[in-house]
């Protein structure tokens, strides 16, 4: 049989170890994270609980099938949550969730969003990558991944986003989410930047790029200001940024203060009101999973 780990498969990559590399090598496909393994998923029509897994030992289950069998909850009982770059990499998802106490285990599955684009982060992560950012735009549409977290791995996931992001709950009305199969997810979350984005020629958002060093080396180059504290290259970036607090917080304010800063209102009348990395962490949020008829 294949070998199906993450390391065999070349996606163990952890930007949060690995800052250029960020956003990471995203999952083939859809896909079931199970621990150290990327076991294949076949969609079929009746909801993601239904899709087929791809064992390592050659088997072929149904999703909720295998995950019972991992003693994990089903796919009803899970929150679907775009991811937009580092929580679509399995490497960097398996460290976040393996490091904060739940297991990574973790169904992935493409979907294609209406009203969302991907942009740049107004805001310089502890690891110093600048990261992808969501931006409300009812023309745009995306290819993204959905992350289906249980509970626990919510509010792990909720640690390593908050305060500089918020969870937004979107109505399927505004943004559309359907999966391979063409079936719609009513309603998703989505984590937004709390400053914004970043902006580009005509001050519209500057599209997210998957090369880091190439964002940052642009962004170098627009401001000698940066060049300063953090330059003269993508690796001195994070180095530098990666290491102390002040200068992510000098080159944030330096994104704002060089005219960059796209304030993002689109997403904040459905923050879910998350809040800190232990306990409930979104108010009501129990009685809002995806619906058992569709999972």
């Amino acid at each position: 049989m294949p070998d199906r780990t993450l390391e065999a498969l070349g996606l163990a990559t952890v930007p949060l170890l690995e800052p250029l590399a960020y956003p990471g090598p995203p999952a083939p496909g859809p896909a079931l994270l199970a621990g150290d393994l990327l076991l294949p998923l076949r969609p079929v029509p009746g909801g993601v609980g239904r899709w087929r897994v791809a064992g390592d030992d050659g088997t072929d289950a149904g999703l909720d099938e295998t995950l019972a069998a991992l003693g994990q909850a089903p796919a009803a009982e899970r929150f679907p949550v775009l991811a937009l770059g580092s929580n679509a990499a399995p490497g960097q998802l398996r460290h976040k969730l393996t490091r904060l106490a739940p297991p990574a285990v973790v169904p992935l599955t493409p979907a294609t969003v209406r009203g969302v684009g991907v942009g740049v982060s107004a805001h310089i992560s502890g690891p110093g990558y600048v990261a992808a950012a969501p931006y409300a735009d009812e023309s745009a549409g995306a290819r993204l991944w959905i992350t289906w977290l249980d509970d626990a791995q919510l509010d792990a996931v909720d640690g390593t986003e908050l305060p500089n992001y918020g969870r937004a709950r979107l109505p399927a009305a505004k943004f559309p989410v359907r999966l391979p199969t063409g079936e719609p997810v009513p309603g998703a979350y989505v984590y937004f930047n709390a400053r914004g984005v970043l902006a580009g020629p005509g001050h519209r958002p500057l599209p997210h790029t998957p090369d880091q060093p190439a964002l940052l080396s642009r962004l170098l180059t627009a401001s000698p200001r940066l060049r300063d504290l953090l330059g003269p290259t993508p690796r001195h970036w994070v180095a530098r940024a990666g290491a102390d607090a002040a200068a992510r917080e000098a080159g944030t304010r330096i994104f704002r203060e060089e005219g960059w800063l796209l304030p993002e209102t689109g997403f904040a009348a459905y923050d879910a009101g998350a809040r800190g990395a232990t306990g409930p962490g979104l108010k009501g949020r129990r009685s809002w999973r995806w619906s058992r008829g569709a999972g």
